[in-house]
């Protein structure tokens, strides 16, 4: 016995001669393979459309009609064709209708089982392509149907974020206006402002840079917010407040940082005005680009560089004053600020920050000079803060 077989099928055979019929159901059979055999059409389409054949023999003559049902609704089904006293242009336009091969010698055992074993081997690959494009539509789909959860989450955290920052423009008083923005690089940012009156004539800010970018840092701002929630509050209770020292938030936020084991860290600048005495105190924590002060038209990029905060346990910070002006505007942004400058050093991109300084006035002036917009993606979240104090009224309807 020839084993050539290695593909087992169900085997429809629709032929008229019962001779022809007959020897392919044998060798068939000899070839471990199950076979239905049928000489009426009609009789072989009905069982055709009732089990689930893996292959169909048919005489060419009866062979159109067979075809066009299985190139409609069963494509992975192969069909090959049999008649020995047929001309090619039959054969031709049968293979053109979607026949897989013709056989002409029935008795040709080896012929026979390689023809078999080639569209059985054609039609299992077929129906796999099947299921793995079915399995593929359904994975698209569920994955879509994740997209559009994770979507919906996150857009949901970026209103419950963007809930969390000040109100913009914020008037101290009827001289100075305070203006932020941020702008994510993905739905939620890393990035964080926040700033808030101490006692009478102070006011508490700072900027903050959570290492990464996305939900994970996101979830650090919100717990940066909890925190000088705690820090305001504690001073709200007090009917003067004399100091404030920025390097003890800074150590406070470290501490809890760590504690927390959140695997993040951060850079921020964070200051208090006096307003009353005419000055800055302000402690840097890893942040840059350095923070710019325009006194009186004359711009100064601030000293300080200092550890990140939850990295290292029992870290300090240096704390430096500065003396303001009448008129002052000072100027904070996150590093992601230097991706969207033209390309060149740092060095070359602060000075490019300096050379704007002195003609912002409010966040929206240094939105236009950056050439930025919420449409334009970003490598890195954005952060911007202005403080401003003019000798003029600032208008309250901004």
């Amino acid at each position: 016995m020839i084993n050539l077989a290695n593909e087992r099928g169900y085997i429809l055979i629709i032929h008229s001669d019962i001779v022809v019929r007959d020897t392919l159901v044998n060798k068939l059979l000899e070839f471990g393979h199950t076979v239905v055999a049928v000489c009426e059409l009609e009789e072989g389409l009905a069982l055709f459309q009732q089990d689930n054949h893996q292959l169909v023999m048919v005489e060419l003559a009866l062979a159109k009609p067979v075809l066009a049902l299985v190139s409609t609704n069963y494509p992975e089904t192969p069909v090959i064709t049999v008649s020995s006293d047929v001309s090619m242009d039959m054969v031709v336009e049968s293979l053109k209708n979607g026949a897989v091969d013709h056989f002409f010698d029935f008795r040709d055992v080896i012929v026979l089982a390689h023809t078999v074993q080639r569209a059985l081997e054609r039609g299992r690959l077929l129906r796999q392509n099947r299921d793995y494009q079915q399995q593929l539509e359904a994975a698209n789909a569920e994955l879509e149907r994740s997209l559009e959860t994770l979507q919906a989450d996150q857009e949901a955290g970026r209103r419950i974020q963007f809930r969390l920052l000040p109100q913009t423009p914020y008037h101290v008083d009827s001289r100075c206006q305070v203006t932020h923005r941020i702008l994510p690089s993905l739905y939620l940012s890393g990035d964080f402002i926040d700033y808030f009156k101490i006692g009478e004539g102070k006011l508490g800010f700072y900027l903050a840079d959570v290492s990464g970018h996305g939900a994970a840092s996101a979830f650090v701002t919100v717990f940066l917010k909890a925190i000088t929630n705690r820090i305001q509050k504690h001073y709200e209770r007090k009917t003067t407040v004399n100091y404030v020292a920025p390097a003890k938030i800074l150590a406070m936020i470290n501490d809890e940082l760590i504690a927390t084991r959140m695997g993040k860290h951060l850079a921020m600048f964070c200051g208090v005005i006096d307003f009353e005495h005419n000055k800055l105190t302000y402690s840097v924590a890893a942040h840059y680009p350095p923070p710019l002060l325009v006194n009186n038209g004359i711009t100064t990029a601030l000293a300080g560089r200092g550890l990140p905060l939850g990295l290292f346990k029992e870290v300090s910070h240096d704390e430096y004053v500065v003396e303001l002006t009448e008129e002052f505007v000072l100027i904070a942004t996150s590093d992601g600020v230097l991706e969207v400058l033209p390309k060149g050093t740092a060095n070359e991109k602060e000075k490019q920050l300096s050379a704007m300084a002195s003609h912002i006035q409010t966040v929206d002036d240094m939105i236009t000079a950056l050439n930025l917009s919420d449409e334009v993606e970003l490598p890195d979240d954005v952060a911007l803060l202005v403080i401003n104090r003019s000798k003029q009224t600032v208008d309250e309807t901004l």
